[in-house]
């Protein structure tokens, strides 16, 4: 029979609170979109103002961080001591650490209750752009258009690239413009990652086997270039004219046809082809244009030994809750509607200068661990990246893993080798048979490659197992699904395929 009756159950759910919503959102943020967002709050909320040094206010302190060499060559990081920092101990929660567990899970679990909504309190969850915080505190995918610089990046992440290569190949595609053209000095970059020029130029050269076709060239013959040689049109007489592209600009044929060796007909076939090539590769690919990368974090050596760790001070907003207004304009509340606005708004002015400064506290931490890791990147170059991930990282600092992924995204740290984002730090890593070194995922990759292009027809080819074996051999524990992978990964055919066509060769 059936019919309607009240139960009552218990159960367990996950509720993110607003202001929880409002630290992870805020975690997440680029300088740039966090300016944007002080901006907006210090328009909706009266009791906010900008720290202009003056007393009457609880101000935000920018904490700071030390590294120092300690022994045996290792970095110690200290945190700071004194009254500003117990001063702002005092004041500050962590937001992030002391959350309870099913709430700093949430984004990664993706089964979060609902969030209700608190009078007087900005909806955290349109902070920012791209991905976010929806109203039930689940992450909204990110559905932003494809940019230029995520589409080489993912490819050349699948290059086969050892680590040292994979860290060249991201430093070059972060000097592409907008348009697809390499704006960098080759020499400059090898000088900076401590390497030699050649071998900048042969990560480029792979570079320049990217889609879409020309780009990275550093110049506009160059891009033409590499489309003709694409399409097997590159010969002496289209290089001849690609070298004398002023005079096309000038319409002096006549000049064109003595120095290409072509008569008439045959030039204006040759220009026919020019027109049809892309002259900017770049731009047909979303994003915005790009922007002068501001760091969030400086790294410089310590005179003492090591390296000193810094917040960027120019891009961490300063607030400070008016306590003067707001003794103002509570005495003068008269209606509850008036009170309730004024409380709530002190409310939500506090809860946002101690998310604002855990957020600086969490960054400076997570960076100052990045350096430890990779001391020996910024001492002696590219070639001695170690292989990182962020569980390495979360696990050294005691911080949830997803805490660290926000904290590396659209965040930057100058160092004396450049100025790289956090997430170029991390690359996969592969454990040892041994029990050693761990193995950098693109290092793998490279080796794997580098077995298969020895293959010769009078020699054996190497099975998908025997490439286990041999790594096995060297120390590296790796699964055969795993080498299939990366060998499919690199466009290599199967071994039944490979011995077929040396044999047809």
């Amino acid at each position: 029979m059936i019919g309607q009756r009240l139960e009552v159950r218990q159960g367990q759910g996950l509720v993110i609170t607003p202001q929880l919503q409002q630290a992870i959102k805020l975690l997440q943020l680029s300088n740039l979109e966090l300016e944007a967002f002080v901006e907006g709050e210090l328009e909706r909320n009266p009791l906010l103002q900008r720290d202009e040094g003056e007393p009457g206010g609880d101000a935000q302190e920018a904490p700071t961080e030390t590294a120092t060499s300690g022994e045996a060559g290792e970095l110690q990081f200290t945190e700071p001591s004194g009254e500003a920092e117990q001063a702002m101990d005092a004041r500050a929660d962590d937001l992030y650490d002391d959350a309870p567990p099913g709430e700093r899970d949430a984004d990664r679990r993706r089964d979060a209750g609902e969030a209700g909504e608190q009078p007087g309190l900005s909806d955290w969850s349109r902070a920012g752009n791209g991905g976010g915080l929806d109203g039930e505190g689940l992450e909204r995918p990110d559905t932003h258009e494809l940019t230029l610089w995520e589409h080489l990046q993912a490819q050349a992440s699948s290059a086969g690239f050892s680590a040292a290569d994979h860290a060249i190949a991201l430093t070059l595609i972060d000097a592409t413009d907008e348009g697809g053209y390499l704006r960098g000095e080759l020499q400059e970059i090898a000088d900076r990652l401590g390497v030699d020029l050649a071998r900048i130029e042969a990560v480029l050269t792979v570079c320049h086997g990217f889609e879409p076709t020309g780009v990275m060239a550093r110049s506009a013959p160059e891009c033409l270039k590499l489309q003709l040689i694409e399409r097997n049109r590159f010969d002496p007489a289209m290089e001849a004219l690609l070298d004398n592209l002023e005079l096309l600009a000038r319409r002096d044929l006549a000049a064109l046809r003595r120095v290409c060796g072509v008569d008439a007909e045959d030039l204006s076939d040759m220009i026919a082809e020019l027109k049809a090539l892309t002259p900017r590769p770049g731009a047909g690919f979303g994003g915005e244009p790009a922007q002068t990368v501001v760091p969030d974090v400086h790294v410089r050596p310590d005179p003492a030994g090591g390296w000193r760790v810094e917040l960027n001070a120019d891009t961490l907003p300063r607030l400070l809750v008016d306590k003067r207004y707001h003794g103002v304009v509570a005495a003068g509340a008269r209606s509850d509607t008036e009170k309730t606005f004024v409380a709530e708004c002190a409310a939500q002015a506090s809860w946002l200068v101690k998310s604002l400064d855990q957020r600086a506290r969490t960054i400076l931490k997570v960076a100052s661990e990045i350096v430890r890791q990779q001391d020996a990147f910024l001492a002696f170059g590219v070639e001695f990246l170690r292989p990182l991930t962020l569980k390495q990282v979360a696990e050294a600092i005691e911080m949830h893993e997803s805490t660290v992924s926000r904290v590396t995204s659209n965040k930057y740290i100058a160092t004396p080798r450049g100025v790289f984002e956090l997430k170029f730090f991390f690359t996969a890593a592969i454990q040892s048979s041994e029990g050693g070194a761990l193995h950098s995922a693109e290092a793998v990759r490279h080796r794997i490659k580098t077995m298969i292009d020895a293959e010769t027809t009078g020699g054996d080819v190497l099975s998908d197992d025997r490439i286990v074996e041999i790594l096995n051999e060297a120390g590296i524990d790796i699964a055969r699904r795993t080498v299939a992978k990366y060998r499919e990964a690199l466009r290599i055919p199967s071994s039944v395929q490979r011995r077929r066509l040396l044999k047809t060769g």
